[in-house]
């Protein structure tokens, strides 16, 4: 049975929802998401701490959201205030869902998923994202002293010593710090483990299953599927073009949709040929496979498979266009 997963923020929606929400809720909050992201990413690619995937980020923050006023409910507005698709974004997923059973495996908190589901008309069944009760967590005076202090460390001292003292001996002594224990992140190392239970559930295997991501929570479905699955880079930055079998740069899904079509209709290998074609003849390969699709070439997406091209130079290329939709800051994130 074929299948289609996707990220959510990068391929359908070009927001960082947790970036965001710090932006909004902590002072000089962007800057401070900014540190921590830096770190979540060294931690998980460079240092390789054992136990440690990328996107915890999305947990470190948690004490400070609660310390600067953030609840569910404010959550949960914020959320459903601030989405921006990605253009063409909920074309491709009625689209995509009319062809094969589709989900969407996402880090963001539950509360930005279900806002998303709502918007699009997507089954919110069909997510994964990483749940999330903020009011059920106490922050004593003393204790939110101290994480107001902590910001501020943090934003003058980000060195690695420095965070790992607050994020691994301090917080967890306090009462919030049960926070870290739990919630669980929907990081990298877990959405290889959900799209590997996808795969079951839905008797199917990695050569019949289509994962779209475009960060470094990404990389661990891209490197459990490349080699017999399908493996797009969206718009993705380095982490993600350097694991994908296929990069994709585009301000619009439309190629997204002519792949999943594609991979619904037909062989990996006959996806890799199209890719090939593609490459030397856009208009051609497009009037050959997908005539339908044909104004999808009016934005000159680029379609390759990352053998054919030099690595590099093509992933600063996505990365200038994962900057250009969604932000300078965003952009810039793992």
């Amino acid at each position: 049975m074929k299948l289609f997963i996707s990220d959510c923020e990068g391929p359908i929606t070009l927001n960082d929802n947790a970036f965001e929400l710090s932006s909004y809720f902590i002072p000089e909050g962007d800057k401070f998401f900014e540190i921590v992201s830096k770190y979540d990413d060294i931690l998980a690619e460079e240092i390789k701490r054992p136990g440690y995937q990328a996107g915890n980020t999305l947990k470190l923050i948690l004490p400070f959201l609660k310390a600067y006023g953030a609840t569910d409910e404010s959550m949960i507005k914020y959320s459903k205030d601030n989405i921006n698709l990605v253009p063409n974004a909920k074309h491709m997923l009625k689209h995509v869902s009319s062809l094969m059973n589709s989900f969407i495996v996402s880090t963001s908190y539950e509360h930005y998923i279900k806002a998303l589901c709502d918007l699009v008309n997507f089954p919110f069944d069909n997510t994964y994202s990483t749940k999330l009760q903020l009011d059920k967590y106490n922050l004593p005076p003393e204790e939110k002293k101290k994480i107001i202090e902590f910001r501020k460390i943090i934003l003058s001292n980000p060195d690695i010593e420095t965070l790992d003292k607050i994020f691994f001996e301090e917080i967890p002594k306090m009462e919030i710090g049960k926070i870290f224990n739990d919630v669980e992140i929907i990081g990298s190392k877990k959405k290889k483990e959900i799209t590997k239970e996808i795969i079951r559930k839905n008797n199917s295997k990695k050569e019949e299953t289509l994962y779209i991501g475009d960060s470094i929570t990404d990389i661990e479905v891209f490197r459990f599927l490349r080699s017999e699955g399908l493996a797009i880079s969206f718009n993705g930055n380095e982490f993600a073009v350097k694991e994908a079998n296929i990069v994709v740069i585009s301000p619009t899904t439309d190629p997204l949709i002519v792949l999943s079509k594609l991979h619904s209709m037909c062989s990996r290998e006959e996806v890799f040929e199209f890719v090939k074609y593609y490459c030397k003849d856009p208009e051609n390969a497009i009037q050959k496979y997908c005539p339908e699709f044909k104004n999808m070439l009016k934005t000159k997406p680029t379609i390759v498979l990352p053998e054919m091209v030099d690595i590099d130079k093509i992933s600063e290329r996505s990365l200038e266009m994962r900057k250009n939709i969604r932000g300078e800051k965003i952009g810039g994130l793992g």
